[in-house]
């Protein structure tokens, strides 16, 4: 139950942070994920261990978003702090990911090769569906779409490297032993 109440959980703060962002209500999506990141906390056996892996994803979603705000490939239409960072929204979002990677996503721990295959696909159609709903802009499509498939094809074998170091959900880590 635990795994479709978090997979329900995030697909709640992803549509709260895209349409949020799309219309021009950036901080609605923010507010919802902090909700849920108080929910996963409350929930975790090792809080301290899952607030860390939350914080390194914020850290490193939002230097790659800021990346790509920067190369001029996406835009976003609302949320920046200035016009080379990512919208703290994303931020938001990376970090309401990280509490996927214990839980809804553990299938995928220490399988890193198929972790790239998913995050080379999976990552640019997850942005692909924030565009078409108004998140974001691609600039240069073919472009964006390729940086976005190189990017998290590393990022999501590493944040899974990430989430074995900051397991803090112990019911499910000792059931997967």
């Amino acid at each position: 139950m635990k795994v479709i109440t978090n997979f329900v959980a995030f697909q709640i703060g992803w549509f709260a942070c895209v349409l949020g962002g799309a219309n021009n209500l950036p901080w609605l999506g923010v507010l919802v994920v902090a909700a849920i990141l108080v929910w996963h906390l409350k929930g975790s056996a090792e809080p301290q261990r899952e607030a860390a892996l939350i914080a390194l994803a914020g850290i490193i979603g939002g230097l790659w978003d800021s990346a790509l705000v920067t190369s001029g490939w996406l835009s976003y239409p609302s949320g920046m702090v200035s016009a080379y960072t990512a919208p703290y929204w994303m931020v938001a979002m990376w970090m309401l990911f990280a509490t996927t990677l214990n839980v809804s996503m553990r299938w995928l721990k220490n399988r890193y090769a198929l972790a790239a295959l998913l995050g080379a696909v999976a990552g640019p159609m997850a942005y692909a569906g924030g565009g078409r709903l108004g998140g974001l802009t691609f600039h240069d499509m073919t472009l964006a779409l390729a940086a976005l498939a190189a990017g998290w094809a590393v990022f999501m074998p590493l944040l899974m490297a990430l989430s074995n170091r900051f397991d803090g959900v112990e019911e499910l880590r000792t059931a997967n032993a």
